[in-house]
């Protein structure tokens, strides 16, 4: 009888310091092989942690943070592994933030449950605005996210490699793209 079925309680050691809104949607133990972050953090030495979705973002095994819905870059499932990019901040210019890929993290899931879907659903839920623009010498993704507890839109730009990101015109076109994107979606019944 799979409806009666309960789901396991996560364990209170694997439990990370929530904040006072938070709350556990989903978690799923890293097995053994999982590979971690390039050059650390992820699941510790190829194995073990626990991986926990909340309301408020994704904890990670070995990171002593949550990554926010709205850090995640990209979630890919593969029916296994969970791989996770997160957005690395590289600079902040008014009215947007500049972020690239973060070093990727795999886990490896072996009784997943809902932990996929969920993270499927809050990094899609937390994205309001996405295009892609031709700048100056490359080109880059205009992203406004919802981040819970504030008000309004995050603006981030993730430039194409090989862009130079820090050209004039290419700062000029982005201030442009991003104005007229938060223009747009701007509320009008205000």
């Amino acid at each position: 009888m799979g409806l009666l079925r309960r789901k396991p309680k996560l364990p209170p050691a694997a439990r990370p310091p929530l904040a006072d809104a938070e709350r556990v949607l989903a978690w799923a133990a890293a097995g053994p092989g999982a590979a971690g972050a390039e050059g650390g953090g992820g699941a510790e030495g190829g194995g073990g942690g626990v991986l926990v979705v909340t309301n408020l973002g994704l904890w990670l095994p070995g990171r002593d943070a949550r990554l926010g819905w709205h850090d995640v870059l990209k979630a890919v499932w593969s029916g296994r592994e969970l791989t996770v990019t997160p957005a690395e901040r590289v600079a902040e210019r008014a009215g947007y933030v500049v972020v690239a890929d973060g070093p990727v993290e795999t886990y490896l899931l072996l009784a997943p449950a809902e932990l996929p879907h969920q993270v499927r659903a809050r990094v899609t839920r937390s994205v309001a605005y996405t295009q892609h623009h031709p700048v100056p010498g490359g080109a880059g993704r205009i992203a406004a996210r919802r981040v819970p507890g504030v008000d309004g839109l995050t603006w981030t730009v993730r430039y194409d490699p090989g862009t130079p990101t820090d050209d004039e015109p290419v700062v000029a076109e982005t201030d442009r793209l991003v104005a007229a994107a938060r223009a747009a979606t701007a509320p009008t019944d205000l």
